[in-house]
């Protein structure tokens, strides 16, 4: 009954700080345009119009009012004056208030007079060092001082990772709204004070989401997201592996709940260091950025993160309520999946090719510089965890209940081996020298040949190491179709992606190609691949009455050239791009007819040819 009474008044406090955000934003706004608090469109930012700045205030108002409400100060107090006694920790809601009082102010000041990077992270470390001397720390590490180390570098990275999200509209509040709900699921029943503040932090981000999501009239600035990131960040440090929880949870649960502020940080981090650019160096290189590159519509990238955080969180609370024997069938395939998504967006390029080459020529970079440029070792990392989950999934396949837990251990001592060998396997047969974007029938046979005699030899290792006792067979054989499985998904899901996406970012005239043969097809491909024509195919059209209805690589044959005109109240062609050889007797005809019908219609006609051009041809033109 107490339980119920403390969740039901931690969610009307979250729906207070919900109406104090909700309310005190577009005051905020209103003030911040009649001041010219503004933000100015850079060509470093993404924004395209002037926007008021400062909602970073309300939603800190809609914070601190529900906390200072709440929080137990006298237990701050009481930290602080006598460190060191045995005390308990002091109360969480207090220790948020306070270090998010002081970033709050130190945000403000650096979106007033925009200080120093080096002083603002000597700020955000006083703060850090504060949470961790009142006795939060993560608990990932058995030492003391190592566990304390991490945790101030969690602290300030956590909230870094918050300021640089906060990049496109309604992406800093939406993804700290969404990870803030996954921390109110967590704790819910087990931990009420941080259910509580993750309910408030929750409620105040959803408010000003309101007036921040694209098209966005207000942005939150340092002051709102040093705040968010750093109240997440002291949240996540709470979950103390509570419940069914290990310490692979302890690890694992923060790591899954903020996975999309730690990607977006990550890949921009390495990547502006190996491109000779400032980590601290604003740019358009973020992971939204990226998304948009690849097709997205700015809203539909923003969603899709979203979407992302939600997955992970909700892994997070399975992984929290779950043992070590049962975590990683949720934590390795969300991890691969985040690192096939990262292998993606790193090979886009946002920068000029001298920009990231800049640093070849120093003396221990340029082999670290060509395996990241070739995304060789992501690779490798994701061959390493499907390795690892194959392997895994092979055992939970073929075992259940206490079989599986006697022969986990059997699967513990055994995994080094199996992924030494596949690994050493898998690069000896060259699986990684290809392009993943033009995988073919020929390499799903070389990935299947590579995977066979990868369990082969490994079946071999196990039997002389462990003379295969309390081996099973059927686990290889499971293990081996599941391993190419995966080999081929992945690989084969990046050729979809790519296609998908080349698809949704062609952009020119509207035009239909007349002939569904092998030229047409040739045709088709060339236009997905070379976005410099400025031509947007709707489809084909062709004479052959056994080809109208099919399709070719998802685009259809709507019906015979006679059938062009009707095509055209549909779509709105403006051109017929000529797939077939306009030489040939029996197209003659075919060609004539496209040529009058284009010219009495005002369509372009243009026709289509693999030419081999002698190099003499080209020295006596130029």
């Amino acid at each position: 009954m107490a339980r119920c009474f403390i969740m039901e008044t931690s969610l009307l406090l979250g729906l207070t700080a919900f109406l104090i955000s909700l309310a005190m934003t577009p005051v905020v706004r209103f003030v911040a345009i009649k001041k010219g608090w503004v933000a100015r469109p850079r060509e470093d930012r993404w924004h395209k119009k002037t926007t008021a700045l400062f909602g970073g205030i309300a939603i800190f108002i809609g914070l601190a009012v529900p906390l200072f409400i709440v929080a137990d100060f006298y237990t701050l107090w009481t930290a602080i004056a006598l460190p060191g006694r045995g005390a308990p920790l002091p109360s969480i809601a207090a220790v948020i208030g306070m270090g998010a009082a002081i970033l709050f102010l130190l945000g403000l000041a650096d979106d007033f007079i925009s200080l120093k990077p080096q002083n603002k992270l000597i700020g955000q470390i006083i703060v850090a060092s504060m949470v961790v001397f009142l006795g939060f720390r993560l608990g990932w590490f058995v030492s003391l001082t190592l566990d304390t180390m991490v945790t101030l570098v969690w602290i300030v990275g956590i909230t870094n990772a918050f300021n640089l999200l906060d990049n496109m509209d309604g992406l800093c509040a939406g993804v700290a709204m969404v990870a803030a709900l996954s921390m109110a699921g967590l704790y819910a029943g087990f931990d009420p004070a941080a259910f509580f503040v993750a309910v408030v932090i929750a409620g105040s981000c959803g408010a000003f989401l309101v007036y921040n999501f694209n098209p966005a009239s207000i942005f939150m600035g340092d002051c709102g997201s040093l705040v968010i990131g750093f109240a997440m960040a002291v949240l996540s440090l709470h979950h103390g592996g509570f419940a069914a929880g290990s310490r692979l949870s302890a690890f694992a649960v923060p790591l899954l709940i903020l996975m999309v502020p730690l990607l977006d940080t990550t890949l921009v981090t390495v990547i502006r260091l190996l491109s000779g650019r400032k980590a601290s160096t604003g740019g358009r290189d973020h992971t939204s950025h990226r998304l948009v590159l690849m097709g997205l519509s700015e809203k539909s990238a923003v969603l899709f993160l979203y979407g992302i955080g939600a997955v992970s969180g909700i892994a997070g609370i399975f992984v929290s309520r779950s043992d070590t024997m049962t975590s990683p069938a949720v934590i390795i395939p969300v991890v691969l999946a985040i690192i096939l998504m990262g292998i993606y967006l790193a090979q886009l390029r946002v920068y000029p090719e001298k920009e990231f080459s800049v640093l070849r020529g120093r003396k221990f970079t340029p082999v670290l510089l060509e395996l990241t440029y070739k995304r060789q070792i992501m690779m490798v990392i994701l061959d390493f965890g499907l390795v690892a989950f194959s392997y895994y999934l092979a055992y939970r396949l073929r075992f259940s209940g206490q079989d599986f837990n006697y022969y986990f251990q059997v699967f513990l001592k055994s995994l080094p081996v199996i992924i030494a060998v596949k690994l050493i396997i898998f690069y000896m047969s060259g699986i990684y020298s290809g392009f993943w974007q033009y995988i073919s029938t020929r390499d799903v046979f070389q990935y299947g040949r590579s995977s066979f005699l990868a369990t082969v030899i490994a079946i071999s290792g196990v039997t002389v190491l462990f003379r295969f006792q309390d081996f099973s067979k059927g686990v290889f054989v499971l293990d081996w179709i599941l391993t190419t499985a995966f080999l081929l998904g992945t690989r084969g899901s990046f050729r979809l992606f790519t296609e998908t996406m080349k698809r949704k970012t062609l952009a020119g005239d509207h035009v239909v190609i007349y002939g569904a043969g092998q030229g047409g097809e040739l045709l088709l491909r060339e236009i997905l691949n070379n976005k410099a024509l400025n031509i947007n195919p709707v489809g084909f059209i062709d004479d052959n009455p056994l080809k109208i209805g099919k399709k070719i690589q998802g685009y259809p044959i709507w019906g015979s050239f006679d059938q062009l005109s009707e095509l055209r109240k549909k779509h709105p062609v403006r051109g017929v791009l000529l797939s077939f050889n306009s030489t040939a007797d029996e197209n003659e005809k075919a060609f004539d007819a496209a040529v009058r019908y284009c010219r009495q219609n005002g369509l372009f006609l243009r026709k289509f040819s693999i030419q081999l051009e002698p190099v003499e041809n080209w020295l006596v033109n130029h």
